[in-house]
């Protein structure tokens, strides 16, 4: 198992990145930059390739051969279907990591999900967190992202520093599925925020207020 490290060894660390769409395309790009030399798989294979040539590293053609020899893995792709594609399937992520790699979803998906693969990792001796993000595309391209996890403190630790790549805040919330919980919170509360100010503004509508377009 790798270990959080204070001293530049830590940015010996390589990682791979599983999913390129308008989140884990600059995710990517941010910990390749940042010294973590990062492989690549993306279902569109085109746009691996570009990410690939755009980063002067590599792509592989399956999530198994993308994650082979790496520390630290990171997924961000659609759903829970999407994930368990790509870390169950027959050449998913689970059937090429090493004992003692991290795998890190940052995929918005269920608790149930999270805690289903924290377990499939212990069985091939892996650790897992679920880490959704918050702050969108323009976070993502900006290493402005906040980070909601859940999992062992220890595991915690040692992605900490290069998840601060990309993200401005990450805080562990508690045990496996708590990152994913959280995030269901934070959307509950922004859809409030806008039900709010929709109320209001067709409010403003009916009394006839000026209201500047």
């Amino acid at each position: 198992m790798i270990h959080k490290d204070n001293s530049p060894e830590q940015n010996n660390l390589t990682a791979a990145f599983i999913g390129l769409g308008a989140m884990g395309y600059p995710m990517a790009g941010h910990l390749q930059t940042s010294g973590y030399p990062t492989t690549v798989f993306n279902r569109s294979e085109s746009k691996a390739k570009n990410w690939a040539d755009e980063h002067n590293s590599e792509y592989a053609l399956t999530p198994q051969k993308a994650v082979f020899n790496k520390d630290i893995v990171f997924i961000c792709v659609g759903n829970d279907k999407d994930v368990r594609e790509v870390v169950l399937g027959d050449n998913g992520a689970l059937a090429g990591m090493k004992q003692g790699a991290i795998l890190v979803d940052h995929t918005t998906t269920s608790a149930e999900l999270a805690i289903e693969l924290k377990a499939r990792c212990e069985e091939v001796g892996c650790e897992f967190i679920d880490a959704p993000v918050s702050g969108g595309q323009a976070g993502a391209e900006n290493g402005q992202l906040t980070v909601m996890c859940g999992g062992k403190s220890a595991i915690f630790d040692t992605a900490k520093p290069i998840m601060q790549s990309y993200a401005k805040q990450m805080q562990l919330m508690g045990e496996t599925g708590q990152g994913q919980r959280t995030k269901m919170v934070n959307q509950i509360c922004i859809a409030g925020v806008l039900s709010g100010l929709s109320e209001a503004l067709l409010l403003a509508q009916k009394v006839g207020l000026d209201i500047p377009q």
